[in-house]
C-alpha cells in the first residue's frame, strides 16, 4: 500500500501506504452521510416474495454458488476414492459418513487426512476449504476442473515449499483474509492481532441480495406494512438505491469485490466514497502491462475504468444481467446494442470471416491450451482478449481497446492479433493494421508509463502533463503521479501540490503518498490540509506522512485531527495485520513514533507471515544494526540478496554493513555489484573506491573514485579522497591538479590550500 525507498547506511524502507483546505472546491467531494437509522441484514429469503423474478435469476448463479457448505448438492469434484499425483505426491479424495476428505500433504509437508467443509466457486473451477485452528479456512491447491471433469494443480510447474507464503496451509491461501469478503454477504473478518486468530462471520454464506443492495431490514419492514400504511418514499429505506445509477455509481458498487485493491476495513455499504473502504491498485508493472492491459488477475475494475465505455456512461448492467450475471445478449449482438451493425459487424471493419466457434482452443507447440478463442469476426476477440488465471479461468480485459501491435513492438505488451496468429510476428500484425486502417496511430499513454517505469529522463515533463490531464482515466493519471516520485524537482512537487486539489480521491491520495517538500513547515502545511479530506484513504495517508516529520508544526486543532486520522490509519493496518504488509506498515508507524520494541515485534511478525517479504527484513536489519546486533542484520540482508539478487540497493547496504564488521573483501564484492547495478549513484562509487584503496587494489580504487568525482565534480569530499589517494602514492602531479580544483571550487576551505602546500613541500617547490 504505497511506495518505499532506501536511504542511509542500512537500508531504511518507508511505508507501502501551503494549499489550505478551504481552496478545495466543495463539488470535489461527496458529502459525508448524516446519522443513519439502524438497519440490519434480513436475508435473501425476505426478498423472494416481492422480487421473485430477480430471485429466480439469482438462484444457481455464480454469486449464489460463490461459497457453500460441502454436500451432495454443492460438491462437483470426484470424491469416489480417487488418487491423483502432482509433484510426486499422491493425493486421495474420498467420502466417509457423508463427509468429504482428502489425504495429502499438510503443514510442514507432512501427509495427513483433512476434512473438506466448504465449497468455493462453481465454474469453470471449484475449490475446497479445510478448517484449521484459529478459525482459519484454507484453500486446497488441487482443484476441480468443472468443464473437463478432472483434478488439476493450481501451481503445476514447480512444487511450493511448505514454508512459502503461497503453500496451501499458509497465509497466501487463507480464506479469511484472501477470499472471504467477496464470496459471502456481510462478511466480518474479525482477526485478533493478539491471539493471531479469526472469528469470521457472515449473514449469508454466498453473495446474496444484500451483498449489493446493503442491509435491508428497514426495507423489509416497509414492505410488510399494509399498502395504505406505507410511506410513499422513493428510497424504500434501502441503503443502496440501485435504480438510476450512472456508470461510476454502479461500477463502484461492484468494485469492492471486482478490483485489485488494499482493504481499509470491513465493507458496510454506508461509505460515501469508494476509497473510504478500499484503495484500488494503480497500473503497477507486476499487475498491468505498460499500456494498461491486464497482466495479473485484477478483477475488471482497473481495466474497465480505462475504457471509453466507462467514460461514455456504459454500465456493468448494459452487458450483464445483475441478478443472473449472464450476458444480456450473446455474440456481437451484445455490442450492437450501441454500435451500428452496418459499420462494425462487417468484414470491411474486422477483416475476418465469420467462421469458427466460441471456445476453439489455441494450443502451443507442446499441445498446451493457451486460451479459447472464436472467430476473428467476434468483437470480443479483438477488443476484449482473455488471459487465463488459476490455470483455466479465462478473464477478459475490459478496457475495450483497439489492437495495437505497434505498441507490442515498442513496449513488449501483447496484442489481440498475435494471440491467435501464433506463427506471425508483431511486425506482421502491424503491417496489416496499417494496410487496413492507415499509417496514423494515436499517441498512447502506455509509452509514457513505460518511460516512467524505466526512469527515462525524457519522461519527466510527459508524466507531469499526463497526471494533470483530466481527459485521461483516473487510474492512469494517478499512476503517472506515482512514477513522478523518481524525478525529484521543484516541478514535480508543484504537480503534487496541484494534485492535492484534484476532484478525484485516488489522485489526491497518490499525491499525499509521494509529495516531498524539503522545507518541513511547508511539507507539514500541505499534508495538514489533507487531514480534513472527507475520504478516508486520503486523510489517513496524510496522517502517516505527517508522523514521519519530527515535531511537525501543527496547531491545537490540527493536532486533534491528526491524532484521529492516525488512529484510523493504525486501525486499518491492524485490520490487515494478518498480512505481511499490514504488520510491516504497523512496524514503520511504531518506528516513526519512537517505539522500537513494537516496531521490531511487527517486523518479525511480518517475516513470520511471509518469509520472502524482504522490506520487513531490510528494516529489521536496520534496527539490529542500530542496536549493535550486526550478526542478525547480516543474516537478514544476505537472505534478501540471495532471493533478490537484482536488488542493488540491498547489496549496497550489505556491503556497508560488512565493511563495518571489517569483512572487507566480501564488502567490496557487494559494493561492486551495487555500483554496476546502479551506475549513476556517485556515493556507491565513492565508498567502493575508499574500500578498494584500503585493500591496496589501487587501479580499481582510482577508477571508482574518478567515477564518483565525474558525477559530482564539485564535491569537496570526493576531491579530497582523490587528492589523498594520489598523495599517498606519491603521484604529486595528479594530486596537485586535484588540489587546484579544490581551491578553485572551494576557495574558503583550508583543506585544498593545505594539500597544495604539502605537495609543494614534498616536491621542493616554494609556493611563494
Amino acid at each position: 500500500m504505497g511506495s518505499w525507498k532506501i536511504t542511509g547506511i542500512i537500508a531504511t524502507l518507508v511505508v507501502i501506504l501551503a494549499i489550505p483546505a478551504y481552496v478545495l472546491k466543495e463539488k470535489y467531494f461527496r458529502r459525508l452521510p448524516g446519522p443513519r437509522p439502524v438497519t440490519t441484514f434480513a436475508g435473501s429469503q425476505k426478498c423472494m416474495d416481492c422480487h421473485k423474478t430477480e430471485y429466480d435469476k439469482w438462484q444457481n448463479s455464480h454469486h449464489d454458488r460463490a461459497m457453500d457448505i460441502a454436500s451432495d448438492d454443492t460438491v462437483l469434484g470426484d470424491f469416489s476414492n480417487v488418487t491423483v499425483e502432482f509433484h510426486g505426491v499422491n493425493t486421495r479424495f474420498y467420502r466417509r459418513d457423508d463427509k468429504f476428505f482428502t489425504h495429502t500433504q499438510g503443514p510442514d509437508g507432512k501427509m495427513g487426512e483433512f476434512e473438506i467443509t466448504h465449497t468455493f466457486g462453481w465454474y469453470p473451477l471449484q475449490q475446497y476449504l479445510v478448517p484449521f485452528p484459529g478459525g482459519r479456512l484454507q484453500c486446497l491447491p488441487i482443484t476441480w476442473d468443472v468443464k473437463d471433469k478432472k483434478w488439476y494443480h493450481l501451481y503445476p510447474d514447480d512444487p511450493i515449499d511448505p514454508k512459502d507464503w503461497l503453500y496451501w496451509t499458509n497465509a497466501g491461501q487463507n480464506w479469511n483474509g484472501m477470499c472471504a469478503e467477496c464470496h459471502s454477504t456481510n462478511l466480518k473478518k474479525n482477526y485478533d492481532i493478539q491471539s493471531d486468530a479469526y472469528r469470521t462471520t457472515w449473514s449469508e454464506i454466498n453473495v446474496s441480495c444484500e451483498a449489493c443492495h446493503g442491509p435491508g431490514s428497514r426495507h423489509v419492514a416497509w414492505a410488510e406494512l399494509p399498502d395504505m400504511a406505507r410511506a410513499q418514499t422513493a428510497t424504500f429505506e434501502l441503503v443502496v438505491k440501485a435504480k438510476g445509477m450512472d456508470s461510476r455509481e454502479q461500477v463502484e458498487l461492484c468494485a469492492p469485490c471486482h478490483s485489485r485493491r488494499a482493504i481499509l476495513g470491513d465493507y458496510t455499504h454506508a461509505e460515501p466514497d469508494l476509497l473510504d473502504s478500499m484503495l484500488p491498485s494503480l497500473l503497477m508493472p507486476e499487475l498491468y502491462f505498460a499500456d494498461g492491459q491486464i497482466l495479473e488477475e485484477v478483477y475488471v475494475y482497473g481495466s474497465f475504468t480505462q475504457s471509453k465505455m466507462y467514460s461514455r456512461n456504459v454500465r456493468c448492467s448494459d452487458c450483464h444481467d445483475v441478478h443472473s450475471i449472464k450476458k444480456v445478449k450473446e455474440g456481437n449482438a451484445l455490442c450492437l446494442q450501441c454500435h451500428r451493425a452496418s459499420v462494425y459487424d462487417t468484414q470491411a471493419h474486422h477483416f475476418h470471416k465469420k467462421k469458427g466457434e466460441i471456445g476453439t482452443p489455441i494450443k502451443s507447440a507442446a499441445g498446451k491450451v493457451l486460451f479459447d478463442v472464436g472467430s476473428g469476426a467476434q468483437c470480443v476477440q479483438c477488443h476484449m482478449p482473455e488471459r487465463p488465471y488459476m490455470g483455466i479461468d479465462y478473464r477478459a480485459d475490459h478496457s475495450f481497446r483497439i489492437p495495437r501491435p505497434d505498441l507490442s513492438i515498442k513496449l513488449g505488451s501483447p496484442n489481440a492479433c498475435n494471440r491467435c496468429h501464433l506463427d506471425k510476428t508483431d511486425q506482421w500484425s502491424d503491417e496489416y493494421m496499417t494496410k487496413w486502417y492507415g499509417p496514423g496511430r494515436r499517441a498512447h499513454y502506455g509509452t509514457i508509463i513505460a518511460e516512467g517505469r524505466n526512469r527515462s529522463m525524457n519522461a519527466h515533463q510527459k508524466l507531469i502533463k499526463l497526471a494533470a490531464d483530466q481527459l485521461y482515466p483516473v487510474i492512469v493519471r494517478s499512476t503517472a503521479l506515482s512514477l513522478l516520485s523518481d524525478y525529484p524537482a521543484a516541478e514535480t512537487n508543484r504537480a503534487y501540490e496541484l494534485a492535492l486539489m484534484d476532484e478525484e480521491a485516488l489522485v489526491r491520495r497518490t499525491a499525499v503518498d509521494h509529495i516531498n517538500v524539503s522545507d518541513p513547515k511547508r511539507q507539514t502545511a500541505l499534508l495538514a490540509s489533507m487531514l480534513y479530506d472527507p475520504v478516508k484513504a486520503v486523510r489517513v495517508e496524510a496522517a502517516r506522512r505527517i508522523a514521519e516529520i519530527p515535531d511537525p508544526p501543527l496547531d491545537n486543532n490540527q493536532k486533534l485531527v491528526f491524532q484521529a486520522s492516525l488512529d484510523e490509519y493504525q486501525k486499518s493496518m491492524e485490520y490487515s495485520a494478518d498480512f505481511a504488509f499490514g504488520r510491516y506498515n504497523l512496524a514503520n508507524l511504531y518506528a516513526t513514533l519512537k517505539q522500537p520494541e513494537k516496531a521490531v515485534e511487527n517486523y518479525r511478525a511480518a517475516i513470520k507471515i511471509d518469509n520472502l517479504f524482504y522490506p520487513a527484513k531490510v528494516n529489521l536489519a536496520m534496527f539490529y544494526n542500530q542496536a549493535g546486533e550486526n550478526d542478525k542484520a547480516e543474516i537478514l540482508l544476505r537472505e534478501v540478496v540471495t532471493s533478490h539478487p537484482e536488488m542493488y540497493e540491498i547489496h549496497y547496504s550489505l556491503g556497508l554493513l560488512l565493511a563495518e564488521k571489517k569483512q572487507y573483501e566480501e564488502s567490496a564484492k557487494h559494493l561492486k555489484i551495487a555500483s554496476e547495478g546502479i551506475p549513476d549513484r556517485d556515493r556507491i562509487h565513492y565508498n567502493l573506491g575508499l574500500l578498494l584503496q584500503h585493500l591496496k587494489r589501487d587501479s580499481d580504487a582510482e577508477v571508482a573514485l574518478l567515477a564518483a568525482l565525474e558525477m559530482e565534480p564539485d564535491n569537496l569530499e570526493y576531491l579530497y579522497a582523490l587528492a589523498d589517494f594520489y598523495l599517498k602514492r606519491k603521484k604529486l602531479q595528479e594530486a596537485r591538479s586535484i588540489a587546484e580544483k579544490m581551491i578553485a571550487k572551494h576557495p574558503n576551505q583550508r583543506i585544498g590550500h593545505d594539500i597544495l602546500k604539502l605537495i609543494e613541500k614534498n616536491s621542493g617547490v616554494n609556493s611563494n
